[in-house]
């Protein structure tokens, strides 16, 4: 097996194991998440779930990070 098909393999299982830990785990405490000053939205909920499915749209390394929430 090549290297990249390795490395392809190991993407695809890694993208594999988040889906199932945020159906699985994630989800249902989102779900069933209270908070003292009242549940979560529905809507809210929805929206971070469908955001965390999503490929992310930006890469971010501390300095950069910083830097733009200095900005």
């Amino acid at each position: 097996m090549s290297t990249a098909t390795i490395q392809k393999l190991k993407r695809e299982l890694k993208e594999e194991l988040k889906q199932e830990l945020i159906k699985e785990f994630i989800a249902p405490l989102l779900r069933k998440a209270k908070d003292p000053e009242g549940e979560y939205r529905p809507e809210f909920i929805r929206r971070v779930l469908k955001a965390e499915m999503e490929k992310p749209k930006f890469r971010f390394n501390s300095k950069t990070f910083l830097k733009m929430l200095s900005s």
